[in-house]
């Protein structure tokens, strides 16, 4: 089983951003532009929007118009635009517009603006509609569309994507469909990264619902504008905080002419701009100037190794010899759940480690029994495994004096008739000194604890070999 979620990402050490100027923070602010493309049975639709309008738990009206929503969304386009027009082009700040194609086609005024001020617009789809239940084909032909009806609208091709009602091929589609230089229907981190499907890689820019002004209209979400302002105050800080200590990152606004665009909201959003631009070292940019920085400051590299997707045969044969000669462990790791998350040193240390964890006593004894002596007589006559002969030789294992290499021999004999396995201890992390310290105190355990002992060792090995093929 093939687990496609990546619970990993960058994990703990992200990339480092380098931002324009140096910036502990990029601040980057989406304007959604929907109204005149929501679900209404005057575009073809069989019943009323009820999402994202100022009438809280509204459904759709099968069949029918709703008009307080349908006017709720012409604010926006009427009133809530235009007082945000301003505010962003009188204080020269940049913005990206998501814009829905058939929006475009019924607000010429607006979208000229949004030309005149040199927005970026991206596409937001082609309606402002729920994808979820959408087959693949026609979800396709819809995007297809959308691209044509944009570039009709404004002139050139769009570069950036985000559907928002998506579904879960919406991403896969975009990449298909080439010509992005990022898409945006992913929430998962505050740093830009690139995906690969089918071989190509596209570059991901997440997006949010948190610093999103639809919370003001979602169940325990924003009650007025200053809990609004707070919100994002407290998320900028915690971002330039971490940028200011060396970890730059992304913070993304989402914004929506219909419901920020109303007066008492909109101070909140004003107030917000002025304690931003209050700081240096901020760079505010369109997302199409994150995605060209992202892809020149990091291109995509392919990993050399990735275990989540390797066929049984391959997997077998690159991480067989992790566990010393026991494939067992790498065939039920494979048939298990391998996810991204396993790709590195770490996480496939887990799988692995699991399944050994998991086996039977007895088995796990069979593992023990397969390490060789510390340096035997296997060592001698050079027929370890290039892992433990490169290992043993890192200790020093390999150039004993006869005084030393009799210690190992009468030690190497005592332990074995003592607990029926061979002394194991991951070498790497030892000398000859601290290894011999090692084989005389470990000698005096119980049975159960030197076992104990001897399989988190194995573990340790594991891991360390592991390390060598794989990035953390």
């Amino acid at each position: 089983m093939r687990y496609p979620r990546n619970m990993l990402g960058y994990g703990q050490n992200p990339p480092f951003a380098n931002w324009p100027g140096g910036a502990h923070v990029a601040v980057q602010f989406v304007l959604n532009y929907e109204e005149g493309a929501e679900n209404n049975i005057l575009h073809g639709d069989q019943a009323s929007e009820a999402f994202l309008a100022d009438v809280v738990g509204a459904a759709p009206w099968q069949g029918q118009r709703h008009w307080n929503v349908e006017s709720m969304y012409e604010y926006g386009a009427r009133a809530g635009f235009w007082r945000l027009h301003r505010l962003f082009t009188q204080n020269q700040v940049p913005l990206t517009i998501y814009g829905v194609a058939t929006a475009f086609a019924r607000s010429p005024a607006q979208v000229q603006s949004m030309l005149d001020a040199d927005w970026e617009i991206a596409s937001h789809g082609y309606k402002w509609v729920e994808h979820k239940d959408m087959a693949p084909e026609v979800e396709r032909q819809q995007i297809a569309e959308a691209i044509r009806l944009h570039t009709v609208a404004t002139g050139s091709r769009p570069t950036g994507w985000y559907t928002g009602r998506s579904s879960l091929q919406t991403v896969d589609l975009t990449s298909e469909e080439g010509g992005f230089e990022y898409v945006s229907d992913t929430y998962d981190d505050d740093l830009p990264y690139w995906r690969e499907h089918k071989g190509r890689a596209q570059l991901i820019i997440p997006y949010t619902l948190s610093a999103n002004d639809m919370r003001f209209v979602t169940a325990s979400g924003f009650g007025d504008g200053e809990q609004f302002y707070n919100f994002l105050k407290d998320s900028f800080d915690c971002l330039y905080a971490e940028g200011a200590a060396g970890s730059p990152k992304m913070m993304s606004i989402g914004l929506h002419c219909r419901l920020v665009g109303q007066p008492g909201r909109f101070m909140a959003l004003k107030r917000f701009i002025d304690y931003v631009r209050g700081h240096e070292k901020v760079w505010i940019a369109k997302r199409i100037d994150i995605a060209r920085h992202w892809a020149k400051e990091h291109p995509y590299h392919a990993p050399a190794l990735r275990p989540s997707r390797m066929e049984r045969a391959e997997f077998i044969e690159r991480f067989g010899s992790i566990f010393e000669h026991s494939p067992w462990i790498a065939e039920r790791a494979w048939e298990g759940e391998l996810a991204p998350a396993n790709d590195t040193a770490t996480g496939l240390n887990f799988a692995l480690r699991s399944q050994f964890r998991m086996a039977s006593q007895a088995e796990r004894l069979a593992v023990l029994k397969a390490h060789p002596d510390l340096a035997g007589k296997l060592a001698a006559a050079k027929r370890l495994t290039e892992a433990s002969t490169t290992e043993q030789a890192s200790a020093g294992l390999d150039a004993l004096t006869d005084a030393e290499r009799e210690k190992f021999t009468h030690l190497n004999g005592a332990y074995t008739a003592r607990f029926g396995f061979p002394f194991i201890i991951a070498v790497k992390d030892n000398t000859k000194a601290t290894i011999l310290a090692a084989f005389e105190n470990r000698i005096g355990n119980s049975e159960e604890t030197e076992f104990l002992t001897a399989c988190s060792q194995v573990e340790r090995i594991a891991l360390l070999r592991l390390r060598g093929l794989l990035p953390e």
